[in-house]
């Protein structure tokens, strides 16, 4: 694949972080852009000395997303170079998080987290869902694949793009999204949980790996209490909650699909779950103004934020949504609220949620914050990927 074109900065040193932006790169020569988009470059800075390789693409903000820094060597091989960033990525996973002691459903690769910007591979039981956000890892997919089946033979291995990325990275409009195979739904067992999936269908992959831990954790408050879960996809928080000992668990959601495997899971569990098709507001509502409210509301929409551009919005349905579930909230409950939009910041989520409480003239107390599980790791100089943030409320 080398020798490989090079994109020059407008900048003497290349900034921290594994994105670069247009406004710093002077990328575009007589002819248009220096390099194919979607392709592997050379990063020089504006004194002409080599910075780094990155993954190019001139219709994204995003120009570059770095590759590796200080050695041209390091892709000399990028096959080799990917094989041991993903091997990495596992074996973190595998032997120092001993993940598959208590799940077979985690992710293996987090994007910048493992230095590998725009990909992201969960392991769904025996199926692998690469989801892709940008468009140079998408041109990479069959080396990705190939990596992939020769680290875990026997996977099925799928590949989707984000939606969210069609227009920003410039997916083609006639491209469905879709290569590798199709899988049916199949069982995958978490902490001695069976829940029924569809790698690569519905949300995101197809399971929220990144809610693991906190599954367990709001399980082990719902003992004895009246448990109301919303936006409940395929019963990850209910399931646990109604083995955990709950007095009893709705569980409600819009999309018809995951809330049927959700109700499946329940009977495979042999917990008692009560799943109602449903808008969350419209529950809330009704249960508000009921006269029996439950202990434990779990409110975790999907993302309502996909960028700058749409969080205005977003806040408002944050805040909406929340002052609903305070109202919904017995005396003396647990509220338990998440937001998976990477543009709105813990700090910024927070706010939103105490105005709700004003709003909803409840006092509230935070008991503690959430993030995503630890097979989601942050790099310090890349805020962007505490994406998930979660707050647990003591609502009077």
């Amino acid at each position: 694949m080398p020798p490989y074109e090079q994109v020059h900065l407008a900048v003497d040193r290349i900034p921290p972080g594994p994105w670069v932006y247009a406004r710093l790169t002077d990328d575009y020569g007589p002819d248009g852009p220096v390099a194919r988009d979607g392709s592997i470059v050379e990063v020089i800075d504006r004194a002409g000395r080599f910075c780094g390789h990155a993954l190019y693409n001139s219709t994204s903000d995003i120009r570059l997303r770095m590759l590796s820094r200080g050695r041209r060597s390091d892709l000399e091989r990028p096959r080799q170079h990917l094989q041991r960033l993903i091997a990495a990525a596992l074996r973190l996973r595998r032997r120092v998080l001993g993940l598959e002691n208590v799940t077979d459903a985690y992710r293996i690769v987090h994007a910048e987290g493992d230095d590998l910007s725009g990909l992201i591979v969960d392991k769904l039981g025996d199926a692998l869902v690469c989801q892709y956000h940008s468009l140079g890892f998408w041109e990479l997919r069959e080396m990705v694949g190939s990596i992939l089946q020769e680290l875990l033979p026997g996977h099925a291995v799928l590949h989707r793009f984000a939606r969210t990325a069609r227009g920003p990275e410039g997916f083609p409009e006639a491209d469905p999204g879709r290569d590798g195979d199709e899988v049916e739904p199949r069982y995958i067992h978490e902490f001695g949980v069976r829940f029924l999936v569809h790698p690569g269908a519905s949300h995101k992959t197809g399971w929220f790996c990144d809610q693991r831990d906190n599954r367990r954790k709001v399980a082990d408050l719902a003992r004895g209490r009246d448990v109301l879960d919303l936006c409940c996809h395929a019963g990850g928080f209910s399931i646990p909650a109604a083995l955990a000992g709950a007095h009893s668990v709705r569980a409600v959601d819009l999309d018809e699909e995951p809330l049927a495997r959700a109700d499946q899971a329940a009977r495979e569990n042999k917990a008692e779950v009560q799943v109602r098709h449903a808008d969350a507001f419209d529950v809330l509502r009704e249960v508000a103004g009921g006269s029996r409210r439950p202990g434990l509301v779990i409110l975790d929409p999907h993302k309502l934020a996909k960028g700058t551009r749409d969080l205005e919005a977003a806040k408002i349905k944050y805040r909406d949504l929340n002052a609903l579930g305070m109202a919904a909230t017995a005396p003396g409950g647990l509220l338990a609220t998440f937001s998976c939009s990477g543009a709105l910041d813990l700090p910024g989520f927070a706010g939103l949620i105490f105005q709700a409480a004003r709003r909803a003239e409840r006092d509230v107390r935070l008991l503690e914050t959430m993030g995503a599980s630890h097979d989601h790791p942050q790099r310090p100089d890349f805020g962007r990927s505490r994406y998930l943030k979660g707050l647990l409320l003591a609502v009077d």
